[in-house]
């Protein structure tokens, strides 16, 4: 077999020497190996140290992403609440606004309508008052026309001309009588 060793033979049994030095040598053998053994488990004891502080470290770092991804889980959580709110607010606002300027757009509508209804009746005022006027001053001139082939008159055609004149500044006044209560009217509203 292999690896076998064989003693010489002696007068009562192996050969001393040869016996000594196999155990010897085992020995050192033995020793050789046990030292390197005793190197390979403090090789293995420095890299398991080493792996140790690696997984230490690698555990705090882990431990320090997920609180940071837990503050930035939080902080999107409380943004899109916060934008959330802030559109809800601005929705509000806008229909609020928007119920505000229809609110005033009908008010404006009505004021608009009343002032077509105020310009009729002036309108149909001033017409009638001119017609009144016109009827008025047809008789005063008819009157003085009468009086006139009656007695004399020198002053007959002054009358025409200033008819004309009187129907204008009756239109202005009626004008300036509109614009003030049309300024009145503007102001009792505000």
């Amino acid at each position: 077999m292999a690896g076998e060793k064989r003693f010489g033979t002696a007068l009562f049994g192996f050969k001393q020497s040869d016996v000594n030095s196999y155990i010897e040598k085992i020995l050192r053998e033995f020793d050789d190996k046990l030292k390197e053994k005793e190197n390979e488990i403090t090789e293995l004891k420095n890299q398991c140290r080493e792996l140790r502080i690696k997984y230490e470290d690698m555990a705090r770092k882990a431990e320090h992403f997920n609180e940071d991804r837990a503050k930035i889980a939080d902080v999107l959580i409380k943004a899109q609440e916060k934008a959330e709110l802030i559109l809800q607010e601005a929705r509000r606002q806008a229909d609020e606004e928007r119920r505000r300027l229809s609110q005033m757009t009908e008010q404006e509508r009505e004021r608009l309508v009343d002032m077509k209804e105020e310009i009729k009746l002036l309108k149909k005022e001033i017409s009638n008052t001119l017609r009144k006027y016109e009827s008025d001053l047809d008789k005063v001139v008819e009157f003085a026309e009468k009086k006139a082939n009656g007695s004399d008159f020198p002053n007959l055609n002054k009358i025409d001309s200033q008819k004309d004149d009187l129907s204008e500044e009756i239109i202005e006044e009626i004008m300036e009588e509109y614009a003030a209560k049309t300024e009145a009217s503007t102001e009792t509203e505000e």
